[in-house]
């Protein structure tokens, strides 16, 4: 496995690969681009040669090493599986109705927002801050008007994407010690009119910074590149997204990294300032395990919100692995109704203990929301989801185990 990783490595570094932080969104993930290359003979190099007479391991092999990957919906684990002719027929109904209607509405919305975010930065310059560009601390009506029109526009982009209605709960593990009670999502106890410095959630899905903005309009840890797409760039820049180079581990790490913990501490002081959201696992997974966290949104040492994100599905399932882009998106806006539940967390305090060992201040949090969102703890990270995603496209002739 070692001598993989090392090969896998050396070859361009996925989008979700973050220097250091690695908490962000990997919503530009790419995770299987070629459908067909399973079955597709690889070139293989000297150094393979000497290990062509290993067998390949099966299907059934990866789907239980790398289960927190693997899609389990009608359409199998590459998203391009066998379908019943029910399913087709479903399926070809959706694509000449759903699809153009639903595609339509969600342009339609991104340009709205677009023109908003131009008109609310109309004769203003951004923050460019720490090799930052972005509009954060904007304040009075163009602030107002960016928050609540982005809340609203997302939660329509979700709407139009068959999220009609999201169950929300918050749960209060203190209770007796059990998960089972829930209290209103406006109630608060004493200790939690402190504000937290960050949201921290699971990641399954791009939808789920869809979800953030609806319910929040927190900034995130971005792509660098992102900040320079069309209309989505500005849009990124009002959110107040944090960019990193995500492709280079040049010395401008250490100063995404204080970024980042500068404006956690801002958001937990100053309730005016914008609120941090970091994916502390650094890769999506199928939505039912929990991956180990990152030490990025722990290192401020401030309180955090945990919120537990799902997606449950019939048919297809709405999260983002081993599946292409394009295919994610078309099955996404075919099916019908699409689902999503979301747990939120009262805001964790970590002891003087946490606040000395990030990595227990993490972990600890990362147990809570196992246990309350009954989610699978897996060891396994974003390298093993490469050696996963490589074995599934032919690009690997043998995948070799080494005992630690």
């Amino acid at each position: 496995m070692d001598s993989q990783l090392k090969d896998l490595s050396s070859k361009p570094q996925s989008p979700t690969s973050q220097p250091n932080l690695e908490d962000a969104s990997d919503n530009d993930d790419l995770p299987l681009l070629s459908p067909t290359a399973a079955t597709t003979t690889t070139t293989t190099t000297d150094d393979d040669k000497s290990d062509s007479s290993t067998p390949r391991p099966s299907i059934e092999e990866l789907e239980k090493k790398y289960a927190a990957y693997v899609r389990h919906d009608v359409y199998g684990t590459m998203g391009c599986g066998e379908l019943p002719w029910p399913e087709k027929v479903l399926l070809g109904i959706a694509l000449v109705t759903l699809l153009p209607l639903r595609v339509v509405l969600a342009t339609t919305v991104v340009v709205l927002y677009y023109l908003i975010c131009r008109m609310c930065t109309l004769f203003m310059a951004p923050n460019r801050e720490d090799e930052q560009e972005d509009y954060a601390h904007m304040g009075g009506w163009r602030r107002t008007v960016l928050y609540w029109s982005g809340r609203v526009l997302s939660r329509i982009m979700l709407f139009a994407f068959g999220f009609y209605w999201i169950q929300e709960t918050c749960r209060n593990p203190k209770i007796n010690g059990s998960i089972d009670n829930e209290v209103d999502l406006n109630e608060q106890s004493e200790e939690e009119d402190e504000r937290p410095g960050v949201i921290i959630s699971n990641h399954v899905s791009h939808l789920d910074i869809l979800y953030h903005m609806s319910s929040s309009f927190p900034s995130f840890v971005a792509k660098r590149s992102v900040g320079k797409l069309p209309l989505v760039g500005l849009i990124s820049q009002c959110l107040g997204c944090v960019y990193v180079q995500r492709e280079s581990k040049s010395s401008n790490t250490k100063g995404v990294s204080a970024v980042v913990n500068e404006r956690i501490q801002e958001a937990h002081e100053n309730k005016s300032a914008p609120m941090m959201m970091l994916f502390p696992e650094g890769t999506t997974t199928n939505g039912d395990y929990i991956l180990p966290f990152k030490t990025g949104a722990f290192l401020a040492k401030a309180p955090v919100l945990p919120v537990i994100l799902k997606y449950p599905y019939e048919r297809f399932s709405p999260a983002w692995d081993s599946i292409s882009g394009v295919r994610h998106v078309i099955l996404l806006l075919c099916q019908f109704v699409n689902k999503m539940s979301v747990t939120r967390l009262p805001v964790y305090y970590p002891s003087q203990e946490e606040k000395d060992n990030p990595k227990l201040y993490a972990e600890n949090v990362r147990r809570l929301m196992a246990r309350e969102g009954n989610l699978i703890m897996s060891d396994i990270g974003l390298a093993e989801k490469r050696v996963y995603h490589a074995a599934l496209n032919g690009r690997l002739t043998v995948l070799h185990e080494k005992d630690d």
